[in-house]
């Protein structure tokens, strides 16, 4: 690389998140990744940091508008142009429709939704004067249809699918790569192990998702050349039902 690029994970997690930021940072850019509480990214950071990465770590609150502007700018400023964003942040609930008050409600959208609008705004600024970027909202199963019990988290990430899918339509022709893959199938983390363990069993089979494969396949749509780009893939394990 003859410049230094960052790439901006947006719930940067123990599982997906951390992968994504550490795959990206293994050809070279600089991974400037969030969460709430800035003390869980040090070992990412540090890890990042050994295997002889660049990083940085932001305790950030992606639903306030404020905090998103200021992040955004002191990346650009202090450390390299954004050339990847990804939002990441998951909002899993279940409750029953007569259970779900309207607090949950508004929260999960926050989360999954609407925190994913003002990363993508603001990193849309900076990356249209450039005419290039990447820019990936991480689907669900949720996205493409609405489960029991799933009402909130369903129709926060129906919304995400739409905000990506007009995005792309928008930013696509201006040299910005807006993509949607959908993660249909559990993921191997540590809440799938402890409250699903007979799921988790497939991982023998690779009957689960390894956040690595789909790491993989977030730097492979972002090294995509413009003649072939994909917008929404779906990502799922090959036992899983679908």
């Amino acid at each position: 690389m003859n410049e230094k690029k960052a790439i901006l994970v947006i719930g940067a997690g123990d599982a997906t998140g951390g992968a994504i930021a550490r795959r990206f940072a293994r050809e070279g850019y600089i991974a400037c990744v969030t969460r709430r509480s800035e003390d869980k990214l040090q070992p990412l950071v540090a890890e990042i940091r050994n295997s002889g990465g660049e990083a940085y770590g932001f305790g950030s609150d992606a639903r306030k508008e404020e905090e998103m502007i200021a992040l955004i700018e002191k990346i650009e400023r202090d450390i390299a142009p954004i050339e990847v964003a990804v939002f990441n942040i998951g909002a899993n609930v279940r409750f029953s429709i007569t259970e779900t008050t309207s607090r949950v409600y508004q929260k999960v959208w926050e989360m999954a939704c609407f925190s994913g609008f003002l990363m993508g705004r603001e990193t849309a600024k900076v990356m249209l004067p450039r005419g290039r970027g990447t820019i990936i909202f991480t689907g669900a199963t949720a996205s493409l249809r609405g489960s029991d019990g799933f009402a909130a988290f369903a129709g926060a990430k129906h919304a995400l699918r739409a905000l990506s899918q007009s995005m792309a339509r928008e930013l696509w022709p201006k040299g910005i790569h807006v993509a949607h893959p959908v993660i249909d199938g559990a993921i191997d983390t540590e809440f799938i192990r402890t409250n699903f363990p007979e799921r988790y069993e497939l991982k023998e089979q690779l009957g689960i998702l390894n956040p690595d494969s789909i790491a993989e396949a977030y730097w492979q749509i972002h090294a995509q050349p413009r003649d072939a780009w994909t917008h929404e893939t779906e990502l799922r394990p090959w036992l899983e039902r679908w």
